[in-house]
């Protein structure tokens, strides 16, 4: 499988792919997947979870996201903020990594606007454990998606 692929489907997390393949297949491409990330250390599963961008971040501003992210973002109406919309993303970014230390993350193809600000706002009253648990289940659920799209 080439480069762009492997970003494709975990934001410039190759590894992940990469030990899937010299594995066995169960069959089942995202349970092999996911099974690799489970298996990871918790420093590579933090470094999955940050090389993932902030929802309506700068990088949407400057167009240095993945195309998968600049679509999927897109599909929530993430590219067409007002401005009030855009400072109270920003200000809950910066409090959630703050708190966390690493960017929210929710499938936003499963949920809008005010879902994913609802989210956000609810999730900074997690504990740092549920919210890595919370993220990485997130980045299965974009997965799944990223990988049905490429069928």
């Amino acid at each position: 499988m080439s480069a762009p692929n492997h970003q494709a489907l975990f934001e410039h997390s190759p590894w992940v792919e990469q030990r899937a393949d010299a594995r066995a297949s169960s069959g089942d491409r995202h349970a092999d997947l996911m099974a690799v990330v489970a298996e990871a250390t918790d420093e590579e599963r933090l470094a999955l979870i940050r090389a993932h961008p902030e929802l309506a971040g700068k990088t949407a501003i400057d167009r240095t996201l993945t195309d998968a992210s600049a679509a999927e973002q897109a599909s929530a109406g993430l590219d067409r903020l007002t401005p009030e919309e855009f400072a109270r993303f920003n200000d809950l970014n910066a409090a959630y990594r703050t708190r966390f230390r690493f960017p929210f993350i929710i499938c936003v193809r499963l949920t809008d606007k005010a879902g994913i600000l609802a989210a956000m706002e609810r999730r900074l009253a997690n504990d740092r454990d549920t919210e890595i648990a919370t993220a990485i289940a997130e980045i299965g659920k974009i997965t799944a998606l990223r990988l049905k799209d490429m069928q």
